[in-house]
């Protein structure tokens, strides 16, 4: 909650725009933006940077900063997912007035400011749109003006902003009732804007500076109509649509040269609009069509701008969005025969797809002067809409429909372009370049970035095509002897078709992919990099085996796999950006740790100095988040591999990351933080001696102090840190007082709905690792608390917490705790309170828990309560508890989930440790986690294998103690259970 409250008068007026003025100076940027970091815990904050902004009095670039300062405090502050945080900063108060005053400011400001105002009545949104804010359509469609369209296009691009958000999500109850929402208010302002844009257009037809304004507001208008029926055709369109589509039409038959932009990269107003009208037509034929009416004439009109359109790079979005178009249309099997008249597959193959595969002079600059975004345009989603993703994707398309008939034209195109360059191979390079692309489009029915071609087509010969036409380049020089982009295209021949090969065929092509890391052309070396890192990322079984390549199969490559890239990764030292440019090449150096890993030993030293290094550099501007990802999990590798075996290399790795660390955390490199703060836990948890080297010791009284926990994306990376604290120095925490303020974090994080799981984490670590003896006095007030929690703000995921916590403590086999341990903290709560508990919790809940360790904990402690409770065995409470406890542990044995100790979760972890794949798994800024860092859950009872062997062992002792109250148990049981219960103490040789 906010700490103070800002007086907002003409003094923190002045004051603030001193400070912002602050901010634009580098001498003084960081000093002053910490102090406003410090003010923005004050109410009224918000609404003190929102009346200066209004203040046109004040210089506009000072303005602008104060803009952006507020747009990033929203983002910071305002979606608030933590009940307990209340309102985070940003109070009640202050959060409805700045909703009441933000939109209208918007609509008075420059453009500059209105964009950063509009992006943060996005985020506003995201929060409190609908439910929250039922007044912003309304008033954002009071605001639109048919005489002003500059400011409805801040209006529309606020809505827009807010409307996009529905296209990714999958269709709810609650999704269309929101839409419904907005429409209610928004669809008949809308409407007239769309005529009185059109009517202006028609007006100002010789206007040119006036059409570009109104033609932004078209495009606004069409993303909107998309948005409005990505889901469902509401009611509202339904009755307009001859109005609508009749507009959309006129505008993608609409020519006007002036406004195709002023130059040659980038798209003008009118490609933007019809690259817009395309996506409304192509949802239009997938889902509405039966009220498409006009649909011929966008067909033939699409026809028309593919066939005519230049090469010019402004026009690729247009172009790329009408082969979609075109693609999605010939995928709909009702439309096959629109296709099958005479020739048109032919022309079609001959004017749309021939021209956007081959390689144009912008492409070929792009790939001299741009080498990695011209890598990313191919490989990644980036290239979505270039030419030649769309015209691949029209030839499968194609195929998919007419694979005889495409595959033989397609084919006799390829062969005319390899005559063509056999006939002089300097001159014509382009036409096996195009020829190569062309076999990928009709051989790979479908790509992914794991496998490669998954599917492919059965009359391509793709191995007979490689052995003649792809061997050869793969073969020549590395540098000289053929054009570079021949290179590259062999090269990726191989990353596309790498699961049609054997294992023994590219084992045989690694040496060569290798040997083409040390070419002087920065795409030849990376797209190499690129395919050795998906060669080694391949699984025996598709997707779910083992990996195909072993540390046997690399290790002789090794040297020189790491020289080659690290040097190509060196070549960019000029600056920290430049250095961390090419991630593909410090993904290779992760894949190639993870492949050889204990046999990396030879090279560890270099190897690390080497990653060090990097470190060091970029964390002076980290501006590649996947590159810092890959160095760091190339870290966590090494450490991984090395430490676990060889646990006296801690100390050497120490030394060499200790230092680079404590700099990143002294200056507070936020990006990187976490990532140290999860290789610390990782040198720590493998370091031989259970006691703490210096170093640790100073660096604890830091972690546990509350503003390093303010930072929410290291808050699972700091819980680990601590628990290999406890694990390697409980003696020297306790002995220092260190334990109370760890108790003090667990006590914050429990508290935290969005942070409980890992207060739950810490807990477990210290019941684990601190003797009774220290921690008992503490255990009553914890309890209290997680039972005030557990009564006052449960969630599904506390009681998962706490269900698995207390499974895990009366798991334990040590003073104070197993299931008499925990009995009495209970009873010294509250009396009968674990009877309770035990009935209507633990039993029931036991059937939910997920997870090989965890189920082991419920199955021992579950065994325990049942054949080592003193509490249970030998007091009043047996016929209450012991026949629930044992028909819940022998349902839980009956269910179809393996309990067998820690080594599968080894293996898991193991398994998953080799698909690190950030494309897959998605990059997270808030927390990355580091899939080499983690380290195996704790075995709360690593003396007992199998359970069920365990329990027939505790009821043999139970009977040898009691025999007549365990039969009289016994006999308390169902049937059913009884019958499991038999099964299992004859498969233990035992008769009771």
């Amino acid at each position: 909650m906010p700490t103070g409250t800002l007086e907002i008068n003409e003094g923190t007026l002045q004051a603030l725009a001193a400070y912002l003025q602050q901010t634009l100076d580098p001498a003084k940027r960081q000093q002053a933006e910490a102090f406003l970091n410090e003010l923005e815990q004050n109410q009224n904050y918000g609404q003190l940077v929102l009346q200066f902004i209004a203040l046109k009095s004040y210089d506009l670039n000072i303005r602008f900063a104060a803009a952006v300062l507020f747009k990033n405090f929203v983002r910071r502050n305002w979606l608030q997912t933590d009940e307990d945080a209340g309102e985070g900063c940003i109070s009640v108060a202050d959060r409805e007035a700045i909703k009441a005053k933000i939109v209208d400011l918007m609509t008075i400001s420059e453009h500059r400011i209105q964009l950063q105002l509009s992006d943060a009545i996005t985020q506003i949104a995201d929060s409190d749109f609908p439910q929250k804010w039922q007044g912003l359509i309304p008033e954002l469609v009071s605001k639109l003006n048919p005489q002003n369209f500059v400011t409805n296009n801040g209006l529309l691009q606020t809505a827009h902003s807010i409307f996009q958000r529905w296209r990714p999500l999958v269709p709810t109850d609650n999704l269309y009732i929101e839409i419904k929402m907005a429409l209610e208010s928004f669809s008949e302002p809308y409407r007239a804007v769309f005529i009185a844009t059109d009517q202006m257009i028609d007006a100002n037809a010789n206007n040119i500076p006036q059409l570009k304004v109104l033609f932004e507001t078209l495009h606004l208008l069409t993303e909107i109509y998309y948005d409005l029926n990505c889901h469902d055709i509401p009611d509202f369109f339904v009755s307009n649509l001859p109005l609508f589509l009749g507009i959309f039409l006129k505008y993608f038959k609409y020519n006007n040269a002036a406004l195709h932009g002023d130059d040659e990269d980038s798209p003008g107003p009118i490609l933007q609009v019809k690259s817009s009208i395309c996506e409304v037509v192509e949802l239009y034929s997938k889902r509405y069509e039966e009220d498409f009416t006009n649909f011929p004439e966008f067909i033939q009109t699409t026809w028309s701008l593919l066939t005519t359109l230049g090469l010019e790079s402004r026009n690729d979005i247009l172009v790329s969005k009408a082969m979609s178009l075109l693609t999605s249309i010939v995928k709909i099997g009702r439309h096959k025969q629109m296709f099958i008249q005479d020739g048109l597959l032919q022309q079609i193959c001959e004017k749309i797809i021939l021209p956007n595969m081959t390689l144009r002079e912008a492409d070929e600059e792009m790939f001299e002067d741009e080498p990695i975004e011209y890598i990313r345009r191919d490989l990644e989603g980036s290239d979505s809409e270039t030419r030649r993703r769309a015209a691949t994707e029209l030839v499968r398309g194609l195929t998919e429909q007419f694979p005889t008939e495409i595959t033989a034209i397609i084919t006799n195109y390829i062969g005319q372009y390899l005559q063509r360059y056999a006939s002089n191979r300097t001159q014509h390079w382009k036409d096996k370049d195009a020829a190569l692309y062309l076999l990928t489009s009709i051989a790979a029915k479908s790509v992914g970035s794991q496998l490669g071609a998954r599917e492919t087509n059965s009359m391509v010969d793709i191995m007979d095509f490689f052995q003649k036409n792809v061997v050869e380049d793969l073969n020549a020089a590395v540098t000289g002897a053929i054009h570079p982009i021949l290179k590259v295209d062999a090269i990726k021949y191989l990353y596309t078709f790498r699961g049609q090969f054997s294992k023994e065929q590219l084992l045989a092509a690694l040496p060569l992919l290798v040997k083409h890391l040390e070419s002087d052309n920065y795409a030849v070396y990376t797209y190499a990099a690129i395919t050795i890192e998906r060669i080694l990322f391949m699984r025996v079984a598709g997707t779910t085996g083992p990996m195909l390549f072993t540390a046997d199969d690399v290790a002789p490559l090794t040297e020189s796999l790491m020289s080659n890239l690290f040097r190509l990764i060196e070549l960019g030292r000029t600056s920290p950006e430049k250095l961390a440019e090419n991630d593909y090449l410090m993904r290779c150096v992760m894949r190639v740790i993870l492949t050889v890993r204990e046999k990396m030993l030879p090279y560890v030293t270099l190897v690390l100095g080497r990653l060090t290094a990097i470190i060091q550099a970029v964390s002076a501007n980290p501006s590649n988040p996947k590159f810092n990802h890959y160095v760091f999990e190339s870290v966590g590798a090494l450490i991984r591999f090395i430490c676990a075996t060889n646990p006296s290399a801690s100390e050497e790795f120490e030394n060499l990351l200790l230092h680079p660390f404590q700099l990143i955390l002294q200056q507070e490199v936020a990006e990187f933080t976490q990532y140290v703060y999860q290789l610390l836990s990782q040198l720590l948890s493998y370091r031989s001696q259970a006691e703490l080297p210096p170093t640790y010791q100073t660096l604890l009284p830091i972690l546990v102090t509350p503003t390093v926990w303010q930072n929410q994306g290291n808050i699972p990376a700091l819980s680990k840190l601590l628990q290999a604290y406890l694990l390697k120095g409980t003696n020297w925490i306790i002995s220092n007082g260190q334990l109370e303020p760890i108790l003090g974090i667990f006590q914050k994080l429990v508290a935290s709905k969005i942070n409980d799981q890992y207060g739950f984490e810490l807990l477990t670590s210290m019941v684990h690792h601190v003797p009774m003896s220290y921690l008992g006095k503490y255990m009553v007030n914890v309890m209290v608390l997680l039972l005030t929690r557990f009564q006052n703000h449960k969630t599904d995921r506390f009681k998962r917490g706490f269900v698995n916590f207390s499974f895990f403590y009366m798991a334990l086999d040590r003073e104070g705790t197993g299931p008499d341990g925990y009995w009495t903290i209970f009873e010294s709560v509250q009396e009968g309170l674990f009877v309770q508990l035990l009935k209507t919790l633990f039993v029931a809940e036991a059937q939910k828990v997920a997870g090989r360790m965890e189920r082991k904990a419920v199955a021992v402690s579950f065994v325990r309560l049942l054949t080592d409770c003193k509490t249970i065995l030998q007091g009043n409470n047996f016929d209450a508890v012991w026949p629930s406890i044992m028909t819940g542990l022998i349902k839980f044995f009956e269910q179809p989930q393996d309990i067998q100790g820690a080594e599968r979760d080894a293996a898991a972890e193991d398994m998953d440790l080799y698909a690190i794949d950030i494309e897959e798994a998605g990059y997270q800024a808030a927390f990355s986690k580091l899939a080499t860092a983690v380290t195996v859950k704790a075995d709360p009872a690593p003396a007992i294998s199998d359970p069920r062997q365990a329990l027939v062992s505790g009821l043999v002792q139970f009977h040898q103690q009691n025999p007549d109250r365990l039969q009289h148990g016994l006999r308390q049981l169902q049937p059913e259970i009884q019958e499991h219960l038999k099964k299992y103490l004859a498969a233990g040789g035992v008769a009771l």
